[in-house]
Parts: structure tokens; C-alpha cells; sequence
């Protein structure tokens, strides 16, 4: 591992920055600051050495060292809180940082108590060097990033997206995901497992033995999360815990881009694209149940229409090649009208067949399909159909994972030669 550059080194800040909910510039400074101990992979610490059960074999890696050093501020934040600071003493909310007073803190070093079983040694370094890094890096960071001067905003506006998840949770996977992680953070836990295993403890009547999903869970991570906005203190790991619930449930890659996203918009509504896989499952899976019902055929007439940027049914059936004064006449004779219902049927059958292909995920196009399966499933307005489908989306992810975590099928034997011909006896 000798010879890291700086994204590689970064990749490791990062991922233990993540695991230990704290602010991940603190340990890209303290590698700048301390530059030591030499390490058996060639690279250089950040200023951790054994202490308690830890023993020197343990930190001797770049990894390690930032591992623990990710668990040493960890605990420094957990013993001043002990003392008496505030989450105002911690952290610098109008500046979106630690404050001063806490980098030097940490650059005093720390020596953990014998209780503490996950920090190691901190040796002392500089206080303004350890600054000066802490500052770099935040800029670095924010560099490519279009975040505001003052970030004053962010606490009340990560206090309103939560307050809002209720309304739009629907048990897709990964939104659950995004409250374990936020579970795992503000309870100070190291893995998804444990975040579970809080949870499970929450139920009242316990647990069910043999789940077939984690929807049993879905209950007390959303009581969980009705309970941050009144007990947000401003410490630095509730923050991150929010934070991390922005970008998980946004789908976004990082920090600062949850950050940069709730400027303008706190909502937790999912985006609409979502749906996307559930639509066009949806259009795959309908010429094998078309009918030829009066009620199908107008679901893919109203969708051809809205498709196609057409003003009228007429004009839609028309650009099918129908003639809409036979459907439309009074009095048609039977075998007209039967022909150009059948005539419809299979220029309707032929459009939905292409959906899989022609989909370009365009606003017209989605809102063609959402207006397909409203009619088709005869749901009242647009928010059950949208609801409808994120069902959908929920199924199928389950089916998925299911999939992956049933064994492989066993290979089918080998086919029988076929039997001999009479006549070339």
C-alpha cells in the first residue's frame, strides 16, 4: 500500500468518516499534521499509537491508522459531550465545521480510558497546523461543489426533509436502507446489523422469528425518525446522520451534494424517475392480459394519445389508421365495427410492444404510462397510481434479492440421444 496518492488516501477517509458518523476532513488534516509514526507499508500515520487492548500490530497499516483515528475522534466528541459542551461547542454550524476550539482540543491528543475499547493513543500535534489542514481540505472538498458561504440553513432545512418522511415512505429497499443508516449514525453504531438489531429491540411484542422481509422494521424506523427533530442537539454525528439520510434517499453520491440539494428543496419526495423500471415492466407484462375490453382499449388509446402529443381521441385513432366515425357512429353495421376494433386492438398491441424499446424516459413519455396504469388498474387520481407503482418497484426489488440469495440451480442433465428410427432398421 506504500505510495498512496492523495484519492486513494482520501477513498480511506472517507469510508471511516462514513462508519464513524464525523466529519471527514478532520482525518485528512490529521494526516497532514502528524506525518508519523512510519508504517510497515511504507506510508505514514495519523498520529495513533496502541493504547489499552490495542497493541501496536493493529495500527501499523494506513488503514488502521485511519480507522482508528476515526474511533479516537469518536471518542474525544463523546467525552467533551460528557463534560458539558454543547453541540455549539463542537461544531460551527454558520461555517458547516468543527469549531476551533474543538480542533484544538484534538490537537491536544487523547489517551482513552480503559473502558474504551475502540480508541487508540492520539499523540499531541500543532493546533494551527492541524487548522490550516482542516480548512484545505473542507475547501477541497467544496471546490467542486456550488454550497454556500454560510450554511447557517442546513440544520432547519435537514429538520424539515425528516419531517417529511412519513408522508412519502413506501418501503422501497433502499429507503429503508437510508433509515438504518440514519439509525446506525445517531446511535453511534458500527454496522448495519447492529442498527437492525436496535430496531428489533424497539417492537413491543418482538420480533417476528422467521421474517420473509424487513417491512417488520419499517414501524420503528419511521417512529425513529418522527423522534429526531425534537431531540436534534446540533452534535456533529446527529448531523451526519441526517445528512447521510438526504444522500441515501436522493440517490446522491455524496456529502456535499445532499448539502447542495436541500438549498433549494427540503421535500422527501422521491423523484419521479423511480418509477421508470415499474412502468416499463408494466407495458411488457400487458399484451398477455389485453382483452379487447372496452376499458383496456380506451387505457391504450387515452396513453397512445398523450404518447404521441395528440389533442383528441379522434386524432388518436386516426394516426392508428382507424376510422373514428365507425366507433363513433350511431348505428354502425357489426362486421364495420368489429374490423376496426380489431384493427385498433393490433395497432394498440403493437404500440405497447415498443415501450420497452422506444422508452426515453422523457416527462411526456412517463406521464403517458402513470395515465395508462391509472385507467387500466381503474385507480382514482394520480398519487394511488404513482403509490401503485412504487409497490411495484418494492416488489420487484424483493424479487430480485430473493433471487440472489437463493442457491444456484442445479444443471439439467444431460439431454437423451434420440431414438433410433424404425426405418433405418
Amino acid at each position: 500500500m506504500a505510495n498512496l496518492n492523495p484519492d486513494q488516501r482520501n477513498y480511506f477517509y472517507l469510508f471511516e468518516a462514513d462508519r464513524a458518523g464525523i466529519h471527514k476532513p478532520i482525518l485528512a488534516a490529521l494526516y497532514v499534521a502528524h506525518n508519523s509514526p512510519t508504517l510497515t507499508d511504507g506510508e505514514t500515520g495519523l498520529g495513533i499509537a496502541p493504547a489499552n487492548r490495542i497493541p501496536i500490530d493493529q495500527v501499523n497499516t494506513f488503514q488502521e491508522q485511519v480507522l482508528y483515528a476515526a474511533n479516537t475522534v469518536r471518542s474525544i466528541t463523546d467525552r467533551l459531550t460528557a463534560q458539558g459542551w454543547k453541540g455549539s461547542d463542537i461544531w460551527d454550524a454558520d461555517k458547516g465545521r468543527y469549531s476551533d476550539r474543538f480542533v484544538q482540543s484534538i490537537a491536544q491528543g487523547f489517551v482513552p480510558p480503559a473502558s474504551d475499547r475502540t480508541a487508540a493513543r492520539l499523540e499531541p500535534t500543532n493546533a494551527q497546523t492541524l487548522l490550516k489542514a482542516y480548512l484545505e481540505d473542507i475547501a477541497a472538498d467544496f471546490r467542486g461543489d456550488v454550497l454556500p458561504q454560510n450554511l447557517a440553513f442546513l440544520d432547519r432545512a435537514l429538520l424539515s426533509f425528516t419531517e417529511r418522511i412519513g408522508s412519502y415512505y413506501t418501503g422501497i429497499p433502499y429507503q429503508r436502507d437510508a433509515l438504518l443508516e440514519t439509525v446506525r449514525l445517531w446511535r453511534k453504531l458500527d454496522t448495519r446489523d447492529e442498527a437492525v438489531n436496535a430496531m428489533r429491540a424497539t417492537i413491543p411484542n418482538g420480533a417476528p422469528a422467521n421474517p420473509p422481509d424487513e417491512s417488520y422494521l419499517d414501524r420503528p424506523l419511521l417512529q425513529f425518525i418522527r423522534n429526531i427533530s425534537p431531540n436534534f442537539t446540533g452534535y456533529p454525528h446527529q448531523r451526519e446522520a441526517v445528512l447521510r439520510l438526504v444522500m441515501l434517499w436522493r440517490q446522491l453520491d455524496s456529502r456535499e451534494e445532499a448539502i447542495e440539494s436541500l438549498q433549494t428543496n427540503f421535500s422527501a419526495e422521491s423523484n419521479i424517475e423511480i418509477v421508470d423500471p415499474a412502468l416499463v415492466a408494466f407495458a411488457q407484462r400487458l399484451p398477455q392480459f389485453y382483452q379487447g375490453k372496452g376499458d383496456q382499449r380506451n387505457a391504450l388509446t387515452e396513453a397512445y394519445r398523450l404518447w404521441s402529443g395528440l389533442d383528441s381521441r379522434g386524432a388518436a385513432l386516426s394516426a392508428l389508421g382507424v376510422n373514428s366515425q365507425v366507433l363513433n357512429s350511431a348505428n354502425p353495421a357489426s362486421a364495420d365495427l368489429q374490423n376496426a376494433a380489431r384493427q385498433l386492438d393490433r395497432e394498440l398491441i403493437n404500440f405497447i410492444r415498443t415501450i420497452p424499446y422506444t422508452y426515453e424516459e422523457t416527462p411526456q413519455q412517463r406521464e403517458a404510462l402513470i395515465r395508462l396504469v391509472q385507467l387500466w388498474r381503474g385507480l382514482g387520481v394520480r398519487e394511488q397510481t404513482i403509490q401503485s407503482l412504487f409497490n411495484d418497484i418494492r416488489r420487484m426489488q424483493n424479487a430480485r434479492r430473493d433471487t440472489q440469495d437463493a442457491p444456484p440451480k442445479p444443471e439439467p442433465p444431460p439431454l437423451a440421444p434420440p431414438p433410433r428410427s424404425l426405418d433405418a432398421e
